[in-house]
């Protein structure tokens, strides 16, 4: 009963936290210059929520090499599991953008304030058509010094399942040539896919060294992150 308690109230304190928020994204981004749209608007919202789950309904985390995080930008290529890593990433990785699906940015107050912050938002029945704007919009905001966060699953998967990895990510970072950082954790464990309520417990991050992308073929790229990931999920829940 406690944590349905807990959750309830960490739902309803965020979903206040976002409206007030987003009164102040309307106000603030107009005058806010892009490169500092993130940091100011984006990452405070995120870590707010972190710290909601922390303290409401137990959700720890600890972070195995920040250290390997690269001083210039690239791209991030993560497995997905819940919405937390989508909270976390943000709070690491800035300034930054992602690549989403389309229909998020119709979610009242949180989709509206995303559309703000120029995402790479695709169309995913349009497979083709989803690769050309993440190479193009994807490359063009790499140059600008941006963060690009990639989930080639392209949906959430349940703890202790990887699905397969699309290529699109991997082609980005070749074509904008930029590096990889990859990404594993298992946030699914306390955090489940398409479940509401949240399991007390911690989350292990695992940041891998940058990926140098001279010289590769997408596809033996986007095989590569996969079994790398595929490697640390395992040892993860050893």
């Amino acid at each position: 009963m406690l944590r349905i308690i807990n959750t309830g109230l960490f739902y309803l304190l965020l979903s206040t936290w976002t409206m007030f928020w987003f009164i102040f994204c309307c106000v603030s981004l107009p005058i806010l210059p892009a490169n500092r749209r993130h940091r100011v608007i984006v990452k405070p919202w995120c870590q707010t929520a972190l710290f909601l789950s922390k303290h409401l309904c137990g959700v720890h985390y600890r972070v195995i090499g920040a250290e390997n995080i690269p001083n210039s930008a690239g791209v991030i290529i993560s497995n997905h599991q819940s919405t937390w890593e989508t909270f976390f990433l943000q709070t690491v990785f800035s300034p930054q953008t992602q690549v989403i699906k389309r229909e998020l940015l119709f979610i009242p107050f949180f989709g509206w304030t995303f559309r703000l912050l120029n995402p790479i938002a695709i169309n995913r029945q349009d497979v083709r058509g989803s690769l050309k704007v993440i190479i193009n919009k994807g490359t063009s905001l790499l140059q600008q010094g941006n963060w690009i966060l990639i989930f080639p699953e392209g949906t959430r998967k349940p703890c202790g399942k990887l699905g397969k990895y699309s290529s699109g990510g991997a082609a980005l970072a070749i074509n904008a040539g930029k590096q990889i950082v990859p990404v594993a954790h298992n946030a699914g464990r306390v955090w489940p896919s398409h479940q509401w309520l949240k399991k007390p417990g911690t989350i292990t991050v695992i940041i891998g060294k940058p990926i140098d992308t001279t010289d590769k073929n997408h596809k033996q790229l986007s095989n590569e992150l996969h079994a790398w990931t595929e490697q640390q999920l395992a040892n993860i829940d050893k």
